[in-house]
């Protein structure tokens, strides 16, 4: 029993310092925005029929929508260029044909007029159908061109009316293009049917949805998106990955998109110099409905074919996004590679296993993230997959001992009163 007890605490002891001494890679960094484009965001409002019923905060759809969008109007930082489109606000008739092409720009993406496009809102009054798939396309118009991050912020109290253009398709059309623009979209009822739509515009790509049922909750979801547009972000560089290594495009430090077919395998090309260390992860969006158990994996290759390390993971019966990394380092010397240079051309090969729902279109292919960071390689004071603990060595020496004097003075201790307990 006193050796089981003094290995416990010898264990504990190690536990300890590898918690507390092992020193932490640096984050990886992918490529910085340059920050000098404007950001753009196009608020775009339901003013279908349907906007005029009154449960909202004892108010219509469209007073609390109208009171929300003066507030944010006034809150919108100053480096934001603000748009507004409306989808169903003109025409009141029963043809199906015009109803769907009611969609126009109210107050054009740009520096913000603030009293000018108050006074554009204030004419709005529910009229017609929801052409949200049309006016979705149209939006991604308006903010064409620039560099900066571009966002629609959909505000909607029901379906589609003008299928068989399905929203969700269109958002997906949209992502395809790989021009980094987000969807967000905000339900003002709390209907099934809704929310699914909606989030399905919203995951396409890479935005939110929000159910709101309060006129404050509308006001601060909306002023939180245009706010997040003011951040700084990264924006993916398109690329086209191939079907085999041989043709791959070469990728350095930074974030990129591609999209990717289902069971399809795509590859990329880094260029690795000798004494660094390459982190790559990629992230498969699912976003649409797919098939129980997939699973997505990241594997570097040698341009033989020799598999160097891999990365994977696996899911069930949910739409989600799964994400896979890897880190592989290069040695100063390498003596395993022949030719002798000081560089090394590794392939990067990501798979995914998804399959289409029965019903589901299969195209676009699914959104693809791949991030690459080339960083010095480590040395064994600082690589944790190396065991290396820096200067934490010393740490651990003084635990272990620390922890071999108590589990000895516990053991006599032990011992004496066992002996006193014989003697009474």
């Amino acid at each position: 029993m006193i050796t089981r007890q003094r290995l416990a605490a010898g264990a504990c002891a190690l536990l300890a310092t590898l918690a507390a001494g092992i020193a932490l890679p640096p984050d990886a960094v992918a490529d910085e925005p340059s920050g000098t484009a404007a950001p753009k965001v196009n608020l775009l409002l339901d003013v279908s029929g349907s906007m005029r019923a009154r449960d909202i905060d004892g108010q219509s759809r469209m007073a609390a929508a109208k009171q929300a969008f003066n507030e944010v109007l006034d809150a919108t930082p100053e480096e934001v260029e603000l748009g507004i489109r409306t989808l169903g606000a003109n025409y009141r008739g029963d043809d199906r044909k015009t109803g769907c092409k009611d969609t126009e720009q109210l107050y054009p993406v740009g520096p913000l007029d603030r009293t000018e496009a108050k006074t554009a809102v204030a004419t709005l009054s529910p009229t017609g159908w929801t052409p949200i798939g049309p006016a979705l396309l149209k939006a991604a118009d308006d903010l064409e061109g620039g560099e900066g991050s571009r966002r629609i912020v959909l505000i909607s109290d029901g379906e589609d009316t003008c299928a068989p253009l399905d929203p969700c398709e269109v958002a997906r059309e949209i992502a395809a293009k790989g021009i980094g623009l987000t969807i967000d979209t905000l339900g003002l009822v709390p209907n099934t049917k809704l929310r699914q739509q909606l989030s399905c515009i919203a995951e396409a790509t890479g935005g939110t949805y929000t159910s709101v049922e309060h006129t404050d909750e509308l006001t601060d979801k909306v002023n939180q998106l245009v706010d997040r547009a003011a951040d700084p972000v990264v924006t993916p560089v398109a690329v086209e990955g191939a079907d085999a290594c041989a043709k791959a495009p070469e990728v350095k430090s930074g974030l990129y998109t591609d999209r990717e077919e289902f069971g399809q395998h795509r590859w990329y090309r880094v260029d690795l110099p000798a004494g660094s260390e390459l982190r790559a992860s990629v992230s498969v969006a699912a976003d649409r409905q797919v098939d129980r158990d997939y699973g997505v994996s990241l594997r570097a290759v040698t341009t033989n074919g020799r598999e160097i390390v891999r990365g994977e993971t696996t899911g069930t019966g949910r739409t989600d996004v799964m994400s896979a990394g890897l880190r592989y380092p290069k040695a100063e010397s390498d003596d395993s590679d022949d030719s002798g240079s000081a560089s090394e051309v590794v392939c990067l090969q990501v798979a995914n296993s998804f399959s289409a729902a029965s019903g589901v279109k299969t195209t676009p292919g699914l959104p693809l993230e791949l991030t690459i960071d080339i960083v010095d390689g480590p040395d064994a004071s600082s690589d944790v997959a190396s065991f290396g603990l820096g200067r934490g060595w010393w740490l651990l020496g003084a635990l272990v001992l620390t922890g071999f004097l108590a589990g000895v003075l516990w053991g006599w201790v032990s011992r004496w009163r066992v002996a006193v307990w014989r003697t009474n």
